[in-house]
């Protein structure tokens, strides 16, 4: 895969459609910047962007990752090749995906996970005040639970992202 192969294609089909840069980034959701990174042969569009510039362009995704139009012969070769070539230079590894849709779900629970952190005190808290040791021992379990919940909610969430439907990072 040449990727100045492909930023010039890219380029040459956006002016064909008579669009700036900014204009095919806001198309897409990106900046101007990137898709100049794009257009340079810096970066490789991820899938979803392609996806939309074969839509918006009117070509193969194939095309794009070839550089050029392909005739119905040259069209299945270059499939294979582009195939593997884009598996093999995917840009995000399961785990950095994994890291980046964690940190994600941690940042947008923080208050959640804050509130049953104080109901856990407050829990142990009334245990202390009415001298019933059982009550500030029922904050234990329920930190455990708490914990197993936030878990799994997490990393359902995580795997739908990673591996599901939703694997599109969020910008």
């Amino acid at each position: 895969m040449d990727m100045v192969s492909i930023g010039k294609f890219i380029s040459e089909l956006r002016k064909q459609q008579g669009l700036t840069q900014e204009q095919l980034g806001e198309k897409i959701g990106v900046t101007n910047k990137t898709v100049s990174r794009w257009e340079t042969g810096t970066y490789l569009p991820p899938a979803d962007a392609l996806l939309t510039m074969s839509r918006l362009f009117g070509v193969s995704i194939n095309e794009i990752l070839s550089g050029k139009r392909l005739s119905d012969a040259e069209y299945k070769n270059a499939a294979e090749k582009n195939l593997a070539q884009a598996v093999g230079n995917s840009s995000f590894s399961v785990k950095e995906k994994t890291d980046y849709y964690r940190k994600k779900w941690l940042k947008e629970h923080i208050a959640d996970m804050v509130f049953m952190g104080i109901c856990i005190i407050a829990i142990a808290a009334a245990g202390f005040i009415f001298r019933e040791p059982l009550i500030s021992y029922a904050a234990f379990p329920a930190l455990i639970i708490c914990h197993c919940i936030r878990h799994n909610m997490m990393m359902s969430y995580v795997e739908n992202h990673v591996y599901g439907e939703n694997d599109k990072p969020d910008g």
